[in-house]
């Protein structure tokens, strides 16, 4: 497991530079980032808050916005911050390093570990109400619905577990490619039905309840003479609406399903290593060219393409009304106009952003590599 999550990295690294050499310290270095573009701001930006969690040591930690609270993972700590004036209402030490979080939800807020501990913490006063090993590095995104606590591992198997002492419910399994990137595969839950997606281009629809497949789709399908070439991920947290179901895979493309059966509604060729969002009108994908992207999400016709932001390492998109949202490895953040993909507004946080930006109520929040977690009003 710990070769096949290296070599995943490596695949990772080479989506964006020109060389193998170049992350190796030898050879060519890496592209140069492009310039920021000079624009006119139409949106005021103003930063609100900063809360210091802990080094995110190469995770992709998520922060969660639920209620007045926004949960944030980094290191070995779980933090509670009120999303009004960005104060912390707990900070608890988990005791062990953490790999994948925040969870909330069902009273319990959620966080796992590289050796597989999933935690479960109570949400008023972030005391561990229970502890379970699972079987391998808990990643992605952590889930409580209704009863059930639902966590991914690295390993390729999604459990369900009871909300009250974390007790196995269900396990879904499946096999994994020899290669595959670290950070693949989201889950998003709606109408007690959770949506995730594999390693290798699929997208399964599991009941939630009882973790039984009810369909499983093609995004990308392996193509190449190498391992490498082959890899073909789902990346990011697939996105529902009323009708279908969207995600993206990494040298494979952006398709849309019908929730009931699985069947493709459409599909458009396109690569990413970061993944989507959806609003009312559009699909919004950051390309492993750090292009953005906005489909229309009925027919898959390209609207706009946002590519001034070339080599940047951009996030996946958060659509956030009458604006998109990225941040990029330079610790940049932009505000892209949702109709045209324009630049509206900029800011810059304290360093590297990887995970996508989080809608937090009025405003948004992002986390560095540093492990601050920093939000914005936007207006």
């Amino acid at each position: 497991m710990k070769m096949r999550l290296m070599v995943a990295g490596l695949a990772l690294a080479l989506s964006g530079c020109g060389t193998v050499g170049g992350w190796f310290g030898s050879g060519p270095a890496k592209a140069k980032p492009a310039e920021l573009v000079e624009f006119k701001s139409t949106a005021s930006l103003d930063q609100a808050w900063k809360v210091e969690t802990g080094d995110t040591a190469g995770h992709l930690f998520h922060p969660l916005a639920e209620g007045d609270d926004v949960f944030a993972v980094g290191g070995s700590r779980v933090v509670r911050i009120a999303v009004a004036n960005g104060q912390t209402v707990w900070n608890t030490d988990a005791g062990v390093k953490l790999s994948a979080g925040a969870g909330a939800g069902q009273g319990l807020v959620l966080a796992g570990s590289g050796n597989g501990d999933l935690l479960a913490l109570d949400r008023a006063s972030g005391a561990v109400r229970w502890k379970v090993a699972l079987s391998s590095e808990v990643t992605g995104r952590l889930l409580a619905v209704a009863d059930m606590v639902i966590a991914r591992t690295g390993d390729g198997r999604v459990h369900g577990l009871a909300v009250a002492d974390g007790s196995r419910k269900w396990l879904y399994s499946r096999s994994l490619p020899a290669l595959s990137l670290r950070e693949s595969g989201g889950m998003v839950v709606r109408d007690e039905v959770l949506y995730t997606g594999f390693p290798g281009g699929k997208l399964v629809a599991l009941n939630a309840a009882n973790g039984a497949q009810l369909w499983e789709a093609t995004v990308a399908l392996p193509r190449g003479a190498t391992e490498l070439e082959r890899v073909a991920d789902v990346m990011g947290n697939p996105v529902v609406d009323e009708r279908q179901v969207c995600a993206v895979a990494y040298q494979g493309r952006v398709a849309c399903f019908d929730r009931r059966n699985g069947s493709l509604l459409w599909a458009r060729d396109t690569s990413s290593n970061s993944g989507l969002a959806m609003d009312e009108r559009n699909v919004y994908v950051t390309d492993d060219k750090d292009a953005v992207t906005a489909f229309d999400k009925t027919s898959g016709a390209v609207g706009w393409r946002q590519d001034k932001l070339a080599r940047r390492q951009v996030t996946a998109p958060l659509a956030l009304g009458d604006w998109v949202v990225v941040a990029d490895g330079e610790g940049v953040v932009h505000v892209l106009s949702a109709d045209d993909g324009s630049f509206v507004a900029r800011a810059k946080v304290d360093s590297s952003v990887r995970p996508a930006p989080v809608d937090i109520g009025p405003g948004f929040a992002v986390q560095t590599a540093r492990g601050s977690v920093v939000a914005f009003r936007l207006k």
